[in-house]
Order: structure tokens, then sequence, then C-alpha cells
């Protein structure tokens, strides 16, 4: 055979892709999605399905997902599974990274591949890579701060990719609402989705809850709607006045991206305020960790933080675990916590903090995200607990 048969035979597939880490490690793969290049810090997530609700959850802003699960895009996507409140926003990861490349979708529910999906959302993709190794990489030394490039030509300016990847900041200190909160307030009545009927909508709440939006995922607020609320969303930098002036059964504090801390210096304030007045107050994620924070405790930066399904937490409060999602780099520091903040919720990993509970005041939260249901439904209960707390003080 000759050479030039030979080449015939055995293309030479060119990287149409890099992943390009701040210590200068370069791992080359195909591009998928859009193209260009985008920095971020890169985690795994270990779930098997949701990629898609996994992909516009705008706690991920500032990040780039690894899937450790090799064969994502079977089940394609779908308008119901967006999590971004706003269909045509693109808060969310800013980049994936897959195994193999994108399966064919086989499901009834999918319109579209998820190539098309991630290229018109901009999310640039990158497959081909050794996915383990990478995410031994981050278990070994932390999740890195990268840039993803995707170029159909295969050209890339590698030393200035090097560069930006090393003069990106990372996520310390990075207060990542402003770019995927509301920019106004609006009003949300549409509850879960139940087979071969779609979603509903709440005609006779019982509750009048406003919702703090850090980042909120739409099935955060049909949960919130399907357990007897009115919802009133509103921009993460309204003020405690506006908010307690529209007379809440509740407050919601909501998941979000980026250091507690930082977005904490507009938004504990606020917080403070709300949990004086004895509203009762549910936080998630992000609202769990600046509730922390509002309550006298410290957040700290993770190793490689907890991201994705069946992760197990125990329930100290009835002795319970349930099988959670999980969806952060950030996490409240137990032993700052005072003596009137009782840890509720425990990680069975790593005995992270994962609930809080103020001892005298109807005030909750936890790290996780209850709304979230790859299978296991074990956590909706919060949502009820919610309600149970407003419904007392009402009838108080």
């Amino acid at each position: 055979m000759t050479t030039s048969e030979t080449n015939k035979a055995w293309p030479d597939h060119k990287p149409t892709a890099l992943l390009v880490l701040a210590d200068g490690t370069v791992f080359e793969g195909f591009g998928l999605g859009a193209e260009g290049h985008a920095v971020g810090e890169v985690c795994f997530n270990t779930a098997m399905t949701g990629y898609e609700e996994i992909l516009t959850d705008p706690s991920y802003a500032g990040q780039l997902i690894t899937f450790t699960f090799p064969h994502i895009g079977n089940v394609g996507t779908n308008d119901d599974d967006i999590e971004t409140v706003n269909m045509a926003a693109t808060p969310g990861a800013r980049g994936v990274i897959l195994r193999a490349a994108i399966t064919d979708p086989s499901n009834y529910r999918s319109s579209r591949h998820l190539d098309a999906w991630l290229k018109a959302r901009g999310i640039i993709g990158l497959s081909g890579i050794d996915t383990r190794a990478l995410t031994a990489l981050i278990r070994g030394k932390g999740m890195p701060n990268a840039v993803i490039a995707h170029s159909r030509s295969g050209e890339f300016e590698l030393h200035a990719l090097k560069e930006e990847a090393r003069e990106w900041p990372g996520l310390e200190g990075m207060d990542l609402v402003p770019m995927v909160t509301s920019g106004q307030r609006f009003t949300w009545d549409e509850t879960p989705w139940i087979w071969n009927e779609g979603f509903g909508r709440q005609t006779a709440p019982e509750f009048n809850v406003v919702a703090i939006d850090y980042g909120i995922k739409r099935n955060i607020l049909r949960l919130l709607a399907g357990e007897g609320c009115k919802v009133t969303v509103v921009p993460a930098t309204t003020s405690s006045e506006d908010i307690l002036a529209m007379n809440p059964d509740g407050v919601f504090l909501s998941n979000g991206p980026g250091d507690p801390a930082a977005t904490g210096q507009y938004a504990v304030p606020v917080i403070k305020d709300v949990i004086a007045s004895g509203v009762p107050t549910f936080g998630i994620c992000l609202g769990h960790q600046m509730l922390g924070l509002a309550l006298g405790g410290k957040t700290v930066k993770m190793h490689q933080g907890h991201h994705g399904a069946n992760h197990p937490v125990k329930d100290i409060t009835t002795g319970k675990v349930e099988i959670t999602s999980m969806n952060h780099g950030f996490a409240v520091d137990k032993t700052t916590l005072p003596g009137n903040v009782q840890q509720t919720h425990v990680s069975l990993f790593d005995d992270s903090n994962c609930g809080i509970a103020l001892a005298d005041k109807p005030v909750f939260s936890v790290q996780y995200h209850p709304e979230a249901s790859p299978g296991p439904r074990d956590s909706h209960y919060l949502f009820k607990r919610f309600a149970e707390l407003m419904r007392a003080k009402k009838s108080a």
C-alpha cells in the first residue's frame, strides 16, 4: 500500500477543540456546539441524566462542566427541561467536556439534537478526551481554571489561550449573580409537570411568597407553586423594604453562582432584615450559603465541590438519609456557626454542612437541590416544610 493509500485508509483527525488549563496542560479533542473560546473553572458532574437541566442551571455560570458519564445526548433536548427562567437567556455553563461524540437522540420528547442546541445557546463543547484522567486531576489538584476553545479549522493561538487561562482570577471573590438575576420582578404560577398532562397552573394560592433571584431555577418555582404559593420573583438587589412591603407570608432565597461572600456584600444585609421581621425564610444552595453568612457563619471554597446526583445526605432532625442532587463549589463552615444555629443536614461523603435552621425563628436552608429529581424525590418534603411554617405563622 502506498503512502497516499495509507493516508486515505487512516485519515489524520486533526483536533478541532482544546481544553487549556492554567498550569499549561492541554487536552486535545473534537469540537461541538458553538465555535470560539471561553474561560472558566473546570468541574466534573457525576450525574447520568439531566444534562440539559445541568447546562442551563444558572448556578454553573463561570464553569466548564466535565460529564463523567461517557454517553451524553441520547435523549436530545426540549424546551420543557430548560432551567433558566428566561427561555431566551443563556446563563449557565460556559462549556461542556464529553468523553464520546454526542449520540443521536432517541426519545419521544426530543425536539433538537444536543449539538444543534449547544450551537443555538452559544455553549462551546469538546469531546474525545479521557474524562477519567481529567476527573482524577481535579480530585487530586482541585478545580482548575481553564480555557475551552473550538475551531473547525483546527487553528489555535495556543500561547494566548494559555495566558488567558493563567490570568483568569477564578471564582473566589467573584460575584456572578448580576449576570444571571432577573432584570425586573415577575409573578410565577406554573406547577410541576405531570405525566400525559404537562405543566399546570396555581389558581387558588394559599401563600404569598417573595423569591429573591440569585439565579433561580424553573423547577424550584414550580414546586413552590405546587405547594400553594403565589410567587413573586424579585431581582437580587431588591431592598428589604421593598420585599417586606409586599407583605410576604414567606421569603425564598434562591440558588446561584459565584462566591457567596462576594454576593453577600449586598445580599446579607437584606437577608438579616428579612430574618429580623420574623417572616418564614427558606434558602437553597447560594441562598443557603448567604443565610449562613447572615446568621454569623463563614463560607469556604471547596477542593473539588459537589456536582452531580446520588449524593447521600443525612437529615439530623429525623435520622433519615436522602439521595440528593448537588451543585456547589463553596460551603458553609459548620465550625463557625453560632450557638443559635442548628446544623440540620450533613453530607455522608465528606461530613460537610448541608443544612441549617435558626432555633428561635422559622428560618432554614439546605445546600443541595431538593427540586432536582433525576429519579429520587427524597427532598421534596422541604417545600412542604416551608409551607407548614407559613401556615403556622398565618394562624398564630
